[in-house]
């Protein structure tokens, strides 16, 4: 395996991996090397067609997931889900979740999580496509919350965000990507709510719409 970039979270990451995989098996001797397989989702995370979805991108997630954990069924479930779901990305494909879901199966078999918690994570990851978690999904609505908190975040903040997001997708055309852009814009300020948890709904909805309504409106102007 090829030396990983360096990147100050890296420490940080592969402890609180080791710590969510003993929660997560229920045990302290996970029977394997765990960082051979913390080491190997980092180096994913690392790939140089990313610009948003990266470790930093990761940390933040899993950040979030530490304020919502109190709302969640199963947070080591839904940490593993943040480690996963985009574990496999290139911004030109639709199946970058099918896949990802599909590498948390085998990494978490090989690692000795049960079936049924492992089947969870896939559906967590999976469940990333429409970020639209079903009445009731507490785990669901935890993950997906925290994926997208970066919507709520400081205007200059968000700026960066949408920023490294059109570097991501740089292979298309503007005009392209501003039509497209806008409608997924005007589809998330259409949603009734665009965050599931309270504590989502309270902090987190009114400066995410205030930041779409912007970006909207600088791509309707540009």
């Amino acid at each position: 395996m090829a030396a990983l970039p360096p990147h100050p979270a890296h420490d940080s990451l592969r402890s609180r991996w080791r710590a969510t995989l003993v929660a997560a098996l229920g045990s302290d001797d996970p029977g394997v090397e765990p960082d051979r397989y913390a080491d190997s989702l980092l180096a994913r995370w690392a790939e140089p067609q990313r610009r948003y979805h990266t470790t930093d991108h990761l940390a933040a997630v899993l950040d979030r997931i530490d304020e919502l954990e109190g709302h969640a069924g199963d947070v080591a479930a839904v940490r593993l889900a943040a480690w996963f779901h985009d574990a496999v990305y290139l911004p030109d494909r639709s199946e970058n979740e099918e896949r990802s879901a599909h590498l948390a199966e085998r990494a978490l078999t090989e690692l000795g999580v049960d079936e049924r918690r492992t089947a969870e994570v896939a559906r967590l990851v999976r469940l990333t496509v429409t970020h639209d978690p079903a009445p009731g999904d507490a785990d669901g609505e935890v993950l997906c919350d925290a994926d997208l908190a970066i919507l709520a975040a400081s205007p200059q903040a968000y700026a960066a965000y949408a920023a490294a997001v059109r570097e991501e997708y740089a292979f298309v055309p503007e005009e392209a990507f501003r039509d497209g852009r806008a409608a997924v814009l005007r589809q998330l300020l259409a949603l009734p709510a665009l965050f599931r948890t309270p504590y989502g709904r309270e902090h987190w909805e009114k400066p995410a719409r205030h930041n779409l309504t912007v970006e909207l409106e600088l791509l309707a102007a540009s």
